[in-house]
């Protein structure tokens, strides 16, 4: 397996205008500043991808797949933190 055909962020952000909706819609809609999530597209952020790749309706690791796969093509276990508000 290939880990380094990341999506491009373009694509990223295509996938979002054909699902009708912004990065910065979907950062505001999550309670985040409207730039935040545009963190997510160059380095690796768990909270980020998850409520990108849901708004596009594709899992995380296919679109990051050099994030969620180690070296020998395994699936890595990648968990957002929660916390208490």
């Amino acid at each position: 397996m290939n880990t380094l055909n990341d999506w491009h962020p373009a694509d990223i952000i295509a996938a979002l205008r054909k699902k009708g909706t912004t990065l910065a819609a979907v950062s505001r809609a999550a309670g985040l500043s409207s730039s935040t999530l545009s963190n997510a597209l160059s380095r690796p952020w768990p909270k980020g991808e998850i409520l990108i790749s849901q708004a596009i309706g594709v899992p995380p690791h296919i679109v990051w797949p050099s994030r969620y796969y180690d070296r020998q093509g395994n699936l890595v276990q990648r968990t957002a933190r929660i916390t208490d508000k």
